[in-house]
């Protein structure tokens, strides 16, 4: 969860995370004994930034009562255990199919991400194609270093599988392949932070 919400705000969606019909303001300022008004400034403040939603109305005595939802947002913003249960999986598929297929696996998986960014590339030049290339990586998360670039090496200041990675360096296998589809040329991983270098730096082959 955020830094940007606070204790109260906090217990505000612990309390919709375990009301998923929703909780009208009322009922949260009888739980946590606040008034009414400073309930009002906490869901104005979770709903600006994303966190919960106005949800269905319901009646009581006759007149509406609006109640207020957890967004995916909200739901997002509690732990969640992704990296540990991707291990958990990769472990057992390579156990499973073996090193070598992995391996090829996981080539496969990049050229698969690359069919859908193609479009992309068509009818550019080789160092267009390098700066769409560093556009994608960038939307994927990996923080490009574009002033290497016209050295026909890409440089990555983030590993977007960082722990997965450094337990499975088959996954580089990913990123080359997505590489090496998008452009058309061989790509060779010469620093990997997975294996403690400084950045993951991709070397393009000549022409």
């Amino acid at each position: 969860m955020t830094d940007t919400v606070g204790s109260r705000q906090r217990q505000i969606l612990d309390l919709l995370l375990g009301n998923k019909v929703g909780l009208s303001i009322d009922e949260i300022a009888k739980v946590l004994s606040i008034s009414r008004n400073a309930i009002q400034q906490h869901i104005a403040v979770l709903e600006s930034e994303g966190y919960l939603q106005i949800g269905e109305l319901s009646k009581t005595a006759g007149r509406p009562v609006r109640r207020y939802v957890l967004t995916e947002a909200g739901i997002n913003s509690f732990p969640k255990q992704y990296a540990w249960f991707s291990k958990l999986m990769l472990s057992a598929l390579k156990t499973e199919i073996g090193s070598e297929a992995f391996q090829r696996y996981m080539y496969k998986l990049g050229q698969n991400l690359s069919e859908s960014h193609v479009y992309r590339f068509t009818g550019k030049e080789p160092q267009e194609k390098i700066s769409e290339l560093l556009k994608i990586m960038d939307e994927l998360g990996f923080k490009t270093d574009g002033s290497v670039a016209q050295q026909s090496t890409i440089k990555a200041n983030n590993c977007i599988f960082h722990d997965l990675a450094q337990t499975h360096q088959e996954i580089c296998q990913f990123d080359m392949a997505l590489m090496t589809s998008l452009l058309g040329k061989d790509v060779e991983l010469t620093e990997c932070m997975a294996k403690g270098g400084g950045s993951c730096c991709f070397k393009i082959a000549d022409p």
